[in-house]
């Protein structure tokens, strides 16, 4: 195999593959990256044996032929190559030369014979969806996955399609986080719950260009996503998603609007007296015309209070002050309205047919 490529190119594809890479493994062969040459084509892939991940590559194929590198060295070769065309050339026993003007590196291949087959597309069911829009729709519900929940649905998030819209839903056991996105054009009714380190990686390769689109591919056991010169193709998860209807359609006995991102400043005042790995408690507590925000710790004690217009009645409520800022560093809107049952009854934050934000309260005592 003997290849041509700019620096640029080579990096910016090393790099998308190794996002395949598994942090822990006892094979080998899969902390490697394979780089394919063949017929004009430069294709890098990558697997961790639930993401397997596919990148082309701009430049042009010499010779053809397929060997494995070590991702992590590979990556830092690239990094640290000089400005300009590299050449990587595979010769006997897969020993690799990587060569850019006078900077020569040579570094041990492997077979790529050996590697893994990845995870195939199973799926028909297309939807088409802009970079920008998949990008916004995973960061702003991905905080909410619990990476590490017993219950396997939690390490992910229920992407559904209905009609014109995509929805994107996760829960951690505190908090639940619904997205909705308009799509361009209908489609049938379709849903996966997607691994949360799918969706991480998705987000971190997306260019989030609105001019750009993704295709996803919808199947029984697997879920592909396609954008740019990149392809990834990730198992998904088995089983059905929380029923979470009951919940979100509480009907509250109050409302407060407040200005959002003098809330969330507040909030963050607030936190400065949290202790990592405690659970006190920012207190809301309505007044005339403002809703209270206050808190009292070890470290010291904090009151504000916030502009507001509301209707019902009175609340005092304990919340989380993280949980509460991870909600509003994901809303972009000006104004928010928070929703309240009652002080052992979920805060909710919605904003029509576009998000809605669930947190659980902390018990006062």
């Amino acid at each position: 195999m003997k290849i041509k490529i700019e620096k640029g190119n080579l990096l910016s594809a090393v790099q998308v593959a190794s996002r395949g890479i598994p942090s822990h493994t006892t094979q080998p062969i899969l902390e490697c990256i394979v780089v394919e040459a063949k017929e004009n084509v430069i294709s890098m892939r990558s697997t961790d044996m639930e993401i397997a991940i596919c990148t082309i590559a701009d430049g042009e194929v010499i010779e053809d032929g397929t060997v494995a590198l070590d991702a992590k060295i590979f990556l830092e070769i690239a990094k640290k190559m000089p400005d300009g065309d590299i050449t990587i050339e595979c010769g006997e026993d897969y020993q690799t030369k990587i060569v850019s003007g006078k900077t020569k590196f040579k570094i041990a291949g492997r077979d790529a014979s050996v590697f893994p087959k990845t995870a195939e597309s199973d799926g028909a069911d297309e939807v088409i969806i802009s970079e920008f829009s998949l990008k916004e729709l995973i960061r702003t519900t991905l905080f909410s996955v619990d990476f590490n929940a017993a219950q396997k649905a939690m390490t992910g998030e229920l992407l559904k399609v209905n009609g014109d819209r995509l929805s994107a839903i996760s829960l951690d056991g505190h908090r639940i986080s619904i997205r909705n996105i308009d799509l361009r054009k209908s489609y049938d009714p379709v849903s996966a719950i997607v691994p949360g380190k799918t969706l991480m990686e998705i987000q971190k390769a997306l260019s989030g260009d609105a001019d750009k689109d993704c295709t996803i591919i919808f199947g029984e056991k697997t879920i592909l996503f396609s954008f740019g010169s990149t392809t990834l193709i990730s198992r998904i998860i088995d089983g059905e998603f929380f029923d979470i209807k009951a919940i979100v359609n509480i009907q509250p006995q109050m409302t407060v609007t407040v200005n959002k991102q003098d809330f969330a400043d507040c909030i963050d005042r607030a936190a400065l007296f949290v202790k990592d790995g405690t659970k006190k408690p920012v207190i809301l507590e309505t007044k005339d015309n403002a809703i209270e925000v206050r808190i009292e710790s070890t470290l010291g004690s904090m009151n504000e209070d916030v502009d507001a217009t509301r209707t019902g009645g009175d609340i005092k409520i304990g919340m989380n002050p993280a949980f509460l800022s991870d909600i509003l560093k994901n809303i972009d809107e000006e104004t928010i309205t928070l929703y309240f049952v009652g002080e052992k009854q979920p805060c909710i934050i919605r904003d029509r047919d576009s998000f809605l934000y669930l947190a659980l309260p902390v018990a006062l005592k």
